[in-house]
């Protein structure tokens, strides 16, 4: 599943080159709010990684789950912010 999102990832990163209309400063301000949301995801789940008592196997589950979630709103951001470059 991660491979597929990295590909989502990929795709959007290599089109995103040629855009060169300037962001306004509200999707601006919008862009940061959206990378503090994630990093403050990112640090719970690590949080919650790490006094996992749960057993291996379903600690490694959740682990992975949040790697994908935080990959999909990585490229969801990414993508909407490649969008307010170009509009």
């Amino acid at each position: 599943m991660n491979k597929h999102m990295l590909a989502a990832a990929a795709l959007a990163f290599a089109f995103a080159g040629p855009v060169i209309a300037a962001e306004t400063i509200g999707e601006k301000a919008q862009a940061t709010a959206h990378d503090a949301k994630r990093g403050a995801k990112k640090a719970v789940n690590r949080a919650k990684e790490a006094v996992c008592m749960e057993g291996d196997l379903k600690c490694a589950a959740k682990k992975a789950a949040n790697r994908a979630e935080e990959a999909k709103d990585a490229t969801v951001d990414k993508a909407k912010e490649v969008k307010n470059s170009v509009d």
